[in-house]
């Protein structure tokens, strides 16, 4: 079965590679994380908080306003935990650990948001703009994330 995932593409072991996706996850974290500090994308936000079993309790306890503070210190502590892993293997996979959980949970969004099916086009897989296609580009964001992981994790196995 790992036969029929064969790529095209070799590594000769370089880890460079994975410093283009760690600097492009720590721009999308610090963006944003610090987004959520605005009025704007607190209301942005909202509905796939309000309807995610997994987030609702958030406005719950903190409100709009405070849930989107509360996800955006978590994004940019992300973003810091990949910084510092750009030099330690230990914050590399916390940092990559932590932007994988963050793209799983987005992606439930899928299952849990009004208007992620586009009707007129015949339901789901159609997937509108606005909500269906601005969530999926977060499988590529996890993709990235979870290659970075898998990488940290093998360099700190190489360096005990």
């Amino acid at each position: 079965m790992a036969s029929s995932f064969c790529i095209a593409e070799k590594s000769a072991g370089s880890y460079r590679a994975f410093a283009l996706l760690r600097w492009a996850l720590v721009i999308v974290f610090l963006w944003f994380g610090g987004m959520k500090f605005t009025g704007y994308e607190a209301s942005g936000i909202a509905p796939f908080i309000a309807n995610s079993p997994i987030m609702s309790w958030l406005h719950a306890l903190f409100g709009i306003q405070g849930a989107s503070y509360v996800i955006g210190v978590i994004e940019l502590a992300t973003a810091a935990a990949l910084i510092l892993g750009a030099v330690n293997a230990f914050f590399s996979a916390l940092g990559a650990a932590m932007s994988c959980a963050t793209y799983v949970i987005t992606l439930t969004f899928f299952l849990s948001t009004p208007g992620v099916a586009e009707p007129t086009a015949g339901s789901f897989p159609a997937i509108s703009a606005p909500i269906g296609q601005f969530l999926l580009k977060d499988l590529v964001l996890l993709a990235a994330s979870l290659c970075l992981l898998l990488a940290s994790l093998g360099r700190s196995r190489d360096r005990a």
